[in-house]
């Protein structure tokens, strides 16, 4: 089946696109790297997050949780994953690693970026990640800062390497990449 990573820039469209692709299906996995932030300590994210779950049609299923592998291997539709950028900040909070050095839990990060590109590459449902590109972004210069653009420049380029499309995101239009 189809795999599709949806990259670029914060607003740039990328969730709208990735949900257009999988309009016409009856039913979707929608998995949210999770769990989302307390509304109340962000009621910012907490909108966003309102107006996405707002507009998705009712046939979508959405699963909130840290393992998206699993959650890709369980689905039974086809899956739309948004975003991998939230997965790696999960996925870091729950290593509790931002305050140690990096040398002391990475492996355990690739571990579990090698579970996710197992589940991807194995699933025989449509799938499509959408993802923000560290590579044009701007990534505060402190420490956890270049930590995070490292390992989602990583956990892109791993799924992208298993997929059969990766499209960009400019001003709202696709760019389709070889």
């Amino acid at each position: 089946m189809p795999r599709t990573v949806v990259t670029g820039g914060v607003r740039s469209g990328k969730s709208t696109y990735a949900e257009s692709l999988l309009s016409g299906e009856p039913a979707v996995t929608y998995v949210a790297p999770g769990p989302v932030p307390d509304p109340v300590a962000d009621p910012d994210w907490a909108a966003r997050i309102a107006a996405h779950q707002a507009r998705r049609p009712d046939g979508w299923t959405t699963v909130e949780t840290a393992d998206v592998a699993a959650a890709v291997r369980a689905a039974r539709t086809p899956v739309l994953v948004d975003c991998l950028g939230t997965w790696v900040t999960r996925t870091i909070d729950d290593m509790g690693t931002w305050d140690v050095p990096r040398e002391e839990w990475v492996d355990d990060f690739w571990t579990r970026l090698d579970d996710l590109v197992d589940a991807w590459a194995g699933s025989d449902q449509r799938l499509v990640a959408v993802t923000n590109e560290v590579g044009w972004g701007v990534v505060p210069s402190y420490p956890s800062g270049r930590v995070f653009a490292d390992l989602l420049g990583r956990t892109n380029q791993a799924l992208a390497a298993v997929s059969d499309r990766v499209v960009l995101m400019v001003a709202g239009r696709p760019l389709e990449l070889p």
